[in-house]
């Protein structure tokens, strides 16, 4: 069922196309109107139309040559076409129909305005009549004061008719001869346009010689700014390459200068400590220059004496460190006898 909706679909805008050309003759008038249709769907249209006129002609030989004659199978592209003119007439329809819609609109505002104005002047004109002649009816001076006043508003609504019709006809005039003029000078500007236009055609054509003069001057100095402008980009890429290389240096050496800046501050950070210490060295050594000067050398007895007398301290440090570890020793085995006898008389 989809697949017979679509072949429908595809039938009814095919025939709908088919219906907008002739029947015989001059049939692919609207096509060759357009020039925008393509060869292959015009070769379909002509061999489908030729099938049509020679039935129209010969009459239905039978049901299956009828058919062969008609059926002409269309490509995706010329379907696509077709509903692609379909689309765009749809569109300018509604385009129409939405421009008409928009006319008929302000038609009947301007309708509804108008009448807007009219009814105000007719409930002007009612409200002055009840005001001058029903007041007076009513009131009490009787019927021919009345009258009188009814004659007089009559009178004065004629002559201001009167005055519009005249208005209104001198304005009539007044445009029946601005539109003669403007007619006139329409079909002065047509003679003229006709005897002008091979002037005007001669004066193109020595136009477009001298404009295409100043476009072939014109391509040149833009081919020759383009060569310059080629030139000027190698210059700047050669002159960016080496400010590129120009940036790299300069960064290589501030981290260079950086480094060093860091090195010297250590460098006089140590130099400072070398000086403290050399002013203390050089202190020191004056104290020792001056023990020195002062120096006197003891006795050679005296120093075998201190000598024999750290010996034998040393000989005695050794026997107490041997006894201390005699000591200790013993003091080991006291304490695991103490403990056998703590366990054992906790047994008991």
């Amino acid at each position: 069922s989809h697949a017979n909706a679509l072949l429908r679909t595809e039938a009814e805008m095919f025939e709908k196309w088919h219906r907008k050309m002739e029947p015989c003759g001059p049939s692919l008038q609207l096509l060759s109107e357009t020039h925008d249709t393509p060869p292959e769907l015009m070769q379909v249209l002509l061999r489908s139309q030729g099938s049509s006129c020679a039935a129209a002609g010969t009459g239905y030989k039978s049901k299956l040559h009828g058919a062969t004659d008609y059926f002409v199978g269309l490509t995706v592209e010329q379907k696509c076409e077709l509903a692609e003119r379909e689309l765009t007439e749809m569109k300018d329809e509604i385009q129409k129909m939405k421009e008409d819609s928009e006319q008929t609109l302000q038609n009947l505002e301007a309708v509804i305005e108008e009448a807007d104005i009219w009814w105000t002047d007719v409930k002007k004109a009612i409200s002055d009549f009840e005001k001058d002649i029903i007041s007076t009816i009513s009131s009490k001076k009787g019927n021919i004061i009345a009258s009188e006043k009814l004659l007089r508003y009559m009178e004065e609504k004629n002559r201001q008719r009167d005055l519009l019709r005249e208005k209104l006809h001198l304005k009539n005039y007044l445009l029946k001869g601005y539109k003669k003029n403007l007619q006139q000078q329409l079909r002065q500007k047509e003679q003229m346009g006709q005897t002008l236009r091979e002037v005007r055609l001669q004066q193109l054509q020595v136009r477009n010689a001298q404009y295409q003069e100043k476009i072939d001057e014109k391509n040149q100095e833009l081919l020759q700014l383009k060569l310059t402008s080629g030139k000027t980009v190698q210059v700047l890429n050669f002159y960016k390459r080496k400010l590129q290389d120009a940036l790299e240096t300069s960064t290589s050496l501030m981290k260079d200068i950086s480094q060093r800046k860091e090195l010297l501050g250590k460098i006089e950070r140590e130099a400072a400590l070398v000086e403290e210490q050399r002013a203390e060295a050089e202190s020191v050594n004056r104290q020792l220059r001056k023990q020195l000067s002062d120096y006197g050398v003891p006795p050679v007895l005296s120093y075998v004496q201190k000598k024999m007398a750290v010996t034998d301290l040393e000989n005695s440090l050794k026997a107490w460190e041997r006894k201390v570890a005699v000591a200790e020793m013993s003091l080991q085995s006291y304490r695991r006898a103490w403990n056998q006898v703590k366990m054992s008389g906790n047994q008991h």
